[in-house]
């Protein structure tokens, strides 16, 4: 099996297709009910819908999901000498449902092959196929331009010598990976007026993006929301409180982060806790949308597919 488990959960669904070719006389006995084993279409539904449920249990690099919605749909087509089998599947899930969809078709079409080859030793199940699929986050949208980013680290000990900084080291290299220009951490104390110095200073020299790292607990020298807030010409607040739900599944002590964002002029500022770890979760977590919203920061507006959601 692959790790999911830096995935993101969203909506996923998928279409799948199979096709059964019957004799004429097939199709006209089933119209008619007259079989040795009764309501084929009825009994092949509830059997692909059963067999999605247990995908994971049959094909073994699947994991296991739970489908929020599965059909069937078995239709007789006189004019193309068939049965044609259509599956949809939904869930909300860190990983698609094609699979669910495809199995669903597929044992539909065995059941029908199962049920009628009494009569019809001619059948072929045929075109078992993914239709489409829907969901998911992409690793991140191509920029449409190159991106710069300064990483600034805030923590009295750090800027003292009395500790070693490696969130600062971890920041600039997640952010090289989503293909930022990214010089070496700066670092400062936990003062608000040098965290705005600093901030204001990154901005002003035209940094795309901003990301601090460290500050943003409930400790009395925590200053850096506080800081930041003076500023921002405006906030995103959207941005502090998905990277707070992602991150709480991962450390249940990541509701106590007070991380803020914002804009100033045309750089995106984003503050995240103090440690390797929680950098680099949170810059994982930003990878679908970061490109995206500096684009949008220049002017960029919103591809097609997205204007029903932003």
């Amino acid at each position: 099996m692959i790790d999911i488990s830096a995935k993101f959960p969203t909506v996923r669904s998928a279409i799948a297709s199979a096709r059964l070719d019957v004799q004429a006389a097939t199709l006209a006995r089933i119209a008619a009910n007259d079989l040795p084993k009764k309501d084929p279409l009825i009994v092949a539904r509830w059997a692909g819908i059963q067999a999605a449920k247990r995908t994971s249990e049959l094909i073994p690099a699947c994991h296991h999901v739970a489908l929020e919605w599965i059909d069937v749909a078995c239709t007789c087509c006189p004019d193309e000498g068939c049965i044609a089998i259509r599956a949809t599947a939904i869930a909300d899930h860190k990983t698609g449902v094609e699979m669910e969809a495809m199995v669903a078709a597929s044992v539909a079409a065995l059941t029908l092959y199962d049920m009628l080859k009494p009569i019809d030793e001619d059948m072929c199940i045929r075109e078992v196929r993914l239709e489409e699929k829907h969901g998911g986050l992409k690793l991140s949208h191509a920029p449409s331009r190159a991106g710069t980013a300064t990483v600034i680290v805030i923590s009295d000990n750090t800027a003292v010598g009395r500790r070693e900084d490696r969130s600062g080291p971890a920041a600039c290299a997640a952010l090289k990976t989503l293909g930022f220009a990214c010089g070496p951490p700066c670092i400062v104390s936990d003062d608000p007026q040098a965290i705005a110095a600093a901030v204001s200073a990154a901005c002003d020299t035209g940094a795309d993006l901003v990301i601090t790292s460290g500050g943003t607990g409930l400790g009395p020298r925590d200053n850096t929301p506080r800081a930041l807030q003076t500023v921002f010409e405006r906030e995103a607040p959207g941005i502090a409180e998905w990277l707070r739900a992602y991150s709480r599944h991962r450390n249940p002590r990541a509701v106590l982060s007070n991380g803020v964002a914002g804009v100033r002029g045309t750089t995106l500022i984003i503050a995240l806790p103090g440690s390797p770890r929680a950098v680099e979760e949170c810059l994982a977590a930003l990878a679908p949308v970061i490109h995206h919203a500096l684009d949008m920061l220049h002017g960029g507006g919103h591809p097609e597919a997205d204007h029903a959601h932003v």
